[in-house]
């Protein structure tokens, strides 16, 4: 799997992205990624080889582990990273639409003509759905592996025997040891714990977007109100210097 390249087209993310989401970019490729890379892989590059069970039955050994293992959880990782970094890409889309709308806006009515947006990448209007959007999507895409983590493997643990029993074609009840299963559990709950606080980042992101934008709502509100009562207070000025006008011409013509 080729990492960098994603690292790369997420990086442009940063731009666009709330302090919170730099942090959880920041967390997802240390302590997860780099993790991932650098020693996962290895930890659980001999987990079949090294499966090794009391018996000498031909293919038990093979069900036996595809049977406590159905997917492994260094492909798991995988998945929950790469499925939890696409959303991201959304808002580059996005910002990307808007500048190719741009361009053909000035190709089409000059240089000077007047922008369709301030900024392409300020979080206004859909794109900030959008981000929003891909917030959720991150969120429940980490949930839902945890919950496949943990409904596979009871409570992310990984003990260091497993018994095999009423599985063919293995006789009876085998007994089945697992390869490092100290470390691979260490490793486990570090990748648990690295998801957890990306969770928590994300959800107060979400708080954050939608904090930002009520208060931006109630300070538009505020200047309209105060706006209104502006112009009602100059409109009323108005009829006060008309009726009074028209009483001193009264008074005039009262007195010729």
């Amino acid at each position: 799997m080729d990492w960098k390249t994603l690292q790369a087209l997420l990086s442009g993310v940063n731009k666009y992205s709330t302090a919170f989401g730099r942090i959880w970019l920041s967390v997802v490729f240390v302590f997860r990624v780099l993790v991932y890379v650098v020693a996962a892989e290895r930890v659980w590059g001999d987990e079949q080889k090294d499966f090794d069970c009391n018996t000498r039955q031909p293919g038990c050994t093979n069900v036996c582990f595809d049977f406590f293992f159905p997917v492994s959880h260094i492909r798991l990782w995988a998945l929950q990273l790469i499925f939890v970094t696409c959303p991201s890409l959304l808002v580059i889309m996005h910002v990307t639409y808007r500048e190719d709308r741009e361009k053909k806006n000035r190709e089409k009515n000059g240089e000077n003509c007047p922008k369709l947006y301030s900024n392409t990448g300020k979080k206004h209007g859909g794109l900030w759905w959008t981000y929003l959007l891909s917030l959720f999507f991150k969120l429940i895409i980490e949930i839902l592996f945890l919950y496949l983590l943990h409904k596979m493997w009871d409570s992310f643990d990984l003990p260091r025997l497993v018994k095999c029993s009423n599985v063919e074609p293995c006789p009876n009840t085998v007994d089945c040891y697992i390869a490092r299963p100290t470390e691979k559990r260490v490793f486990t709950y570090f990748m648990v714990g690295a998801s957890s606080i990306c969770i928590i980042l994300t959800v107060c992101e979400i708080f954050y977007l939608i904090f930002k934008r009520v208060v931006r709502s109630t300070q538009r509100w505020r200047k309209s109100i105060k706006r209104s009562v502006s112009y009602s207070k100059a409109s009323t000025c108005q009829c006060h210097l008309k009726t009074e006008e028209k009483d001193d011409k009264s008074q005039t013509r009262c007195v010729a």
